[in-house]
């Protein structure tokens, strides 16, 4: 249980992830390789038209990276593999040729600002807030970088990055377009997810395979591109001053 659990199920042509760590669904190296194979496998099972990603319990959707893991990490080389991960799940929702939704039940942190962003669709209740924490722990939101700023804009992604102890909340992510839609509690949340998932489960699953391609185009650098902001992120975790923020921020939790 320290290293959190997924658990995947397919019901009516959906293949469900959910995700779980009890220090706010953060993600360690483990569930960031186990998501990403997920995907990869739903992708590559006929029996599943569109894929969710969610996580259990109440108060967070993702906080993003293991701090744990982060403070452990001594070399260049831990470090990129650590980022790596993130690389990896956002790659893997990018290229499968189903539709990834996310479905967000609390407040996404940093990589979980990432996950949302790099989804093809996204629910999410109103105590939703979202935060990239990143450049106040010395390092900086580099490899969700690329998804978060495709789906938001430059200017919303420079405003979230810069001002990185500020919360913006649930109104202000669905208006700058990280959740396409927003809900009073998760009861209705969940009709309406439902809802389209019923529709999409009866569409082409052609057609959605080419609106893939449509909708992700000029991606096609992203696999270097990722590779290399996992490296930039791999170095900053080994300062000094970010591992000094690190345990002020642990000391917190």
């Amino acid at each position: 249980m320290e290293q959190g659990k997924i658990h995947t199920v397919i019901e009516n042509q959906v293949g469900w992830i959910k995700f779980f760590h009890p220090k706010s669904n953060s993600l360690p190296s483990v569930l960031l390789d186990e998501i990403a194979r997920a995907i990869h496998l739903y992708d590559k099972d006929d029996s599943v038209k569109v894929i969710v990603l969610a996580s259990e319990g109440e108060k967070a959707f993702c906080a993003g990276a293991s701090f744990d893991e982060l403070l452990n990490i001594t070399t260049k080389e831990q470090g990129k593999s650590f980022f790596s991960g993130f690389a990896k799940i956002i790659l893997a929702m990018k290229e499968s040729s189903k539709f990834v939704i996310t479905r967000v039940q609390g407040k996404a942190i940093g990589g979980g600002v990432g996950l949302v962003a790099a989804s093809d669709y996204s629910f999410a209740v109103k105590s939703s807030s979202v935060k990239l924490s990143e450049l106040s722990i010395g390092i900086g939101p580099f490899v969700i970088g690329p998804a978060v700023e495709r789906k938001i804009g430059l200017a919303a992604f420079s405003e979230l990055s810069i001002d990185a102890e500020s919360w913006r909340n649930a109104e202000w992510a669905h208006k700058n377009g990280l959740y396409t839609h927003l809900f009073d509690d998760e009861t209705s949340m969940d009709t309406a997810l439902n809802s389209l998932l019923s529709s999409l489960a009866n569409s082409s699953s052609e057609a959605m395979r080419k609106m893939k391609l449509m909708f992700w185009r000029g991606t096609s650098d992203w696999p270097v591109l990722l590779t290399e902001r996992a490296a930039t992120s791999g170095d900053l975790v080994l300062s000094d001053q970010t591992k000094v923020l690190l345990l002020k921020f642990k000391e917190k939790k």
